[in-house]
């Protein structure tokens, strides 16, 4: 009887190797959930910063037009061939289209240093209006990003 004690006893203690195994793919698959949610979280968080650079730059340049109603079609981007002409304007130097042509071209070179990376694209469109309807441009930013199979865009529409 004494001897069964002892070896019921002995199989009780410790752990065994299935066991140790068993814990270790249990800990391994929760440690590659946490991975796989820490990489959604950078990513998310870059596409956070890419959307307020972006919106930052659109509402610049609805600034810049609304101080600037009289340069109208001037805003339109597609009349320079995606370079438009800087002028070092200021309010008295310069005409209004003429500032607006130089905003436009400061507008561009920002967009192409905060994100040069992702090839973004800035446009600004004059929508001519209809008889009782007020000037209006729609400005927006596209970029694509890294693994992305489409655009982001962030667009605005202003209206004078």
């Amino acid at each position: 009887m004494k001897h069964r004690k002892h070896f019921a006893r002995r199989r009780m203690t410790g752990v065994t190797m299935v066991e140790s195994l068993v814990a270790l793919v249990v800990i391994s698959v929760g440690m590659l959930g946490i991975a796989g949610l820490y990489l959604a979280s950078l990513k998310a968080g870059r596409t956070a910063s890419l959307r307020v650079q972006a919106i930052n730059l659109v509402s610049d340049m609805a600034d810049r037009i609304r101080a600037n109603k009289n340069g109208k079609t001037a805003y339109g981007s597609a009349q320079y061939d995606g370079e438009p002409a800087t002028h070092e304007c200021t309010k008295a130097n310069c005409t209004s289209d003429e500032m607006a042509e130089n905003d436009l071209n400061s507008w561009f070179a920002t967009i192409n240093d905060s994100l040069r990376s992702l090839g973004a694209v800035g446009s600004v469109t004059y929508v001519v209006p209809a008889a009782p309807e007020i000037p209006r441009y729609v400005v927006a930013i596209s970029w694509r990003e890294a693994g992305e199979d489409q655009d982001s865009t962030v667009a605005a529409t202003v209206q004078l």
